[in-house]
């Protein structure tokens, strides 16, 4: 039997080499954004909104609250099943941005969440690599797209 002491809090992080404006404004603009992550969205992130995001490769909606934006520092957003994410963003000079996804909130019975908690880690991963990839190199890798098939 496992006994969790308190909830886990997922981080995913990554070495983006570009400039913290564009790093940042590539989580905020969706026309961007639709490049690495979700397929469609009703509008940029602001602070107080709520926006869609579609994942029409799998059927999928979610609708997201935007708690808080610092520009090129930080966004903080919650999600329809109450977890949330925040996206900090650290300037490292002429290297680039150091971006940290944090998310927690997880609920549910024990395995649940730890399920949940490994699949937050692993799509915020992706994420971040496709985000890597497109702005470092001009590549669409469609990790998201590809990372769960249909059943063949």
């Amino acid at each position: 039997m496992l006994t969790m002491k308190e909830r886990p809090v997922v981080k995913a992080e990554m070495l983006i080499r570009k400039p913290v404006q564009q790093v940042f404004e590539a989580f905020i603009d969706p026309e961007v954004t639709t490049k690495f992550w979700f397929t469609k969205s009703s509008g940029r992130l602001e602070a107080g909104s709520k926006v869609r995001w579609d994942w029409e490769m799998y059927g999928v909606h979610d609708e997201i609250f935007v708690k808080a934006i610092e520009p090129n520092r930080s966004i903080h957003v919650e999600f329809s099943d109450g977890t949330t994410a925040e996206w900090s963003f650290r300037s490292i000079g002429e290297i680039g941005t150091h971006v940290t996804i944090t998310s927690q909130g997880f609920s549910g019975d024990g395995d649940s969440i730890v399920s949940q908690a490994i699949d937050s880690m692993g799509g915020y991963t992706i994420v971040l690599c496709g985000l890597k990839a497109l702005l470092e190199h001009q590549v669409q890798l469609n990790l998201v797209a590809d990372k769960a098939m249909p059943s063949l």
